[in-house]
């Protein structure tokens, strides 16, 4: 593997959209599923701890940072392929760039992921979703790498998928290929969609701040942000982690943040709403890396 995509105690801050996270001890870059296979087995084989990522849009890293190894899926791993009205594509690539190929194909149903931050690959596992769209209304089937060292594909319908999850995700497959199944369309018209979504994602959301986007996940029946600013929680701080005030279903990061500072926002939010409205908010952001004990996530 070249040395260039081998990186050693890389600060984890660099790579999430958080701008968190203390030192990984190794970070890695593979280039193809193959080298992404040898990566595995050598950390299985030396017993050195692995996780994999996508470009870090969902990722609350430890300030302590992560021991053994961090396999970044992202821009080696990216390629995107229009097959009639299929996309076929890399992990890595990000939705924002497979939204807008789709429009230039003039293919319509993922207009509802040209504002997601995430990569395919966790779009995929965790079955991503925005403004009424999710991966699962236009997934075809997905290319895994699974925990034995097995590539296989399976088709959507044998996938489990649910709100933020799938049975790749309990499983803990690696994703590394996915295909869409879209409908021709009008791109002027699918453009004009996209820009309504921006514009309205813009109005609501604090993208002026680094964030690693909703930090809860919806509870049934409610919606979190209206609990947490019903809480009377809008603006509340640690540090420099704070509840947005412009979404109060977003932490955000004011500054220097740390892990600490929004564990600290986001347990004071979860008692607060638990003991105000007996509603458990259950995070949507993945917790990565070595930490104190007590935490949340």
């Amino acid at each position: 593997m070249d040395s260039k995509r081998v990186l050693a105690r890389e600060a984890m801050s660099r790579h999430t959209t958080f701008h968190i996270g203390g030192p990984a001890d190794y970070f890695l870059l593979p280039q193809d599923a193959e080298e992404l296979g040898r990566i595995i087995q050598v950390c299985q084989r030396e017993q050195i701890p692995w996780a994999i990522m996508g470009n870090g849009s969902n990722l609350l890293v430890s300030d302590r940072g992560v021991r053994g190894a961090v396999i970044q899926i992202y821009r080696n791993m990216a390629q995107v392929f229009i097959e009639g009205c299929r996309i076929r594509a890399q992990a890595g690539a990000p939705l924002v760039a497979l939204s807008k190929k789709a429009m230039e194909a003039s293919l319509t149903g993922l207009e509802f992921a040209g504002g997601i931050p995430g990569t395919l690959g966790g779009a995929v596992s965790m079955n991503a979703g925005a403004y009424g769209g999710e991966i699962k209304d236009v997934l075809a089937e997905v290319r895994v790498l699974d925990r034995s060292g097995q590539i296989r594909t399976l088709p959507a319908d044998q996938l489990e998928m649910g709100y933020r999850t799938s049975v790749i995700k309990t499983k803990g497959d690696i994703v590394l290929e996915a295909v869409l199944s879209l409908r021709p369309g009008d791109a002027g018209e699918i453009r004009a969609v996209m820009q309504d979504l921006a514009q309205k994602r813009a109005q609501k959301q604090p993208l002026e701040y680094p964030s690693a986007g909703s930090t809860f996940k919806r509870p049934e029946g409610h919606f979190a942000g209206k609990l947490i600013m019903d809480a009377g929680l809008r603006g509340y701080r640690v540090g420099d982690a704070q509840v947005s005030e412009k979404h109060c279903g977003f932490v955000v990061n004011r500054g220097h943040a740390t892990c600490a500072d929004v564990l600290a926002v986001m347990e004071h939010v979860q008692r607060e709403v638990r003991e105000q409205f007996h509603v458990e908010l259950e995070p949507e952001v993945r917790f990565l890396g070595d930490e104190e004990t007590g935490c949340v996530l």
